[in-house]
């Protein structure tokens, strides 16, 4: 290869198509393996590295940064970033860029079948079925909730909030209300069909709750006992925000005491990791963090993300940044 094109590490398995193109531009150091590594792995593996292909399992923070002198760029395969240290990475001159919009539609797809799962208590029939129990109709078995007509209630109004807002509201007539750090304008609300409401009062009137906010130290346990409480006894919550929203153990609780009637998570506090207490309540729906996972969006994340790579290394500047863009020079060795 030649010595003349920067180096970089791509940190997880990723598509081959990805890995090609970018080693057109880069000297790639690859992880096809999927291995995990420690902190001081990461560290020892990023050593001599100008720029970094990152998903949301490596933590580049100050430690790293100041482990790795020469890193000059991260791109995430992710629209999150709580992975990064934005503050060290911007106090450093280091850019963060992540994926957004390519997901979203395929994030509020899953939202929703993660809402009627949910509601429609899909993954605990299932489970009565493959055990051999169903032997005759009963008129209450695994009656849920309607999603039709019913009041979907949203807390974080982004992107992915607005998508399942709008399946919600044009494609079952639920009345939709939300709740946002900022009122979105009139034009968005009146296309999504959604009422600006307080998070007490959401908590309080919604049928479905659906958490779609970014994860920050401000946003965690947005969702704790105290708002669990609030919450009607019938009523679903849906978490595909990010773990570290909602208190996990104190939903694991209010579960099995049917507080609410069920819960619909695809994200986790320390993940891969899932509380013990939620895998034995059975009015929970649990999938492992996929709700992007489908081979088209899984490419466009994986080809957002090499592109800011490119970019980057070619002068052009990041496509999609999440720190601030100051004049950092592409890798010249």
């Amino acid at each position: 290869m030649s010595s003349s094109k920067p180096k970089i590490l791509v940190a997880r398995a990723v598509f081959p198509e990805t890995l090609a193109r970018l080693a057109q531009h880069f000297e790639v150091e690859s992880n096809q393996a999927d291995e995990t590594w420690s902190k001081d792995q990461l560290i020892a593996k990023l050593q001599g590295k100008q720029g970094a292909f990152t998903t949301g399992s490596e933590r580049i923070d100050a430690a790293v940064l100041d482990a790795c002198p020469e890193l000059k760029i991260c791109a995430n395969m992710a629209v999150g970033y709580n992975n990064f240290d934005v503050d060290a990475m911007a106090a450093r001159g280091v850019l963060g860029t992540n994926a957004p919009d390519v997901l979203t539609e395929t994030t509020a797809d899953f939202g929703f079948a993660l809402l009627m799962a949910t509601a429609r208590r899909l993954t605990e029939s299932e489970h009565f079925l493959r055990a051999g129990k169903w032997e005759k109709w009963s008129y209450d078995m695994f009656a849920g909730s309607d999603i039709h007509g019913s009041t979907l209630g949203i807390i974080g109004m982004g992107r992915i909030g607005q998508g399942i807002a709008r399946r919600g509201a044009h494609g079952f007539g639920m009345n939709v209300i939300y709740h946002n750090r900022s009122r979105l304008d009139a034009a968005l609300e009146a296309e999504c069909k959604a009422r600006y409401v307080g998070k007490e009062e959401l908590l309080k009137t919604a049928d479905h709750v659906v958490l779609v906010v970014p994860y920050s130290p401000a946003s965690h346990h947005t969702i704790g006992a105290a708002e669990i409480a609030l919450m009607k006894p019938t009523a679903t919550l849906v978490n595909i925000a990010r773990g570290g929203i909602v208190d996990d153990a104190a939903l694991a609780v209010a579960l099995r005491e049917k507080r609410i009637a069920a819960a619909g998570l695809d994200v986790f506090e320390g993940e891969p990791k899932v509380h013990p207490d939620l895998l034995t309540v059975p009015n929970v729906v649990l999938t492992p963090h996929i709700a992007s996972a489908t081979v088209p969006t899984r490419r466009a994340m994986a080809d957002l993300a090499a592109d800011n790579l490119i970019a980057w290394g070619t002068g052009k500047g990041p496509l999609t940044p999440v720190t601030p863009v100051t004049p950092v020079p592409a890798a010249t060795k």
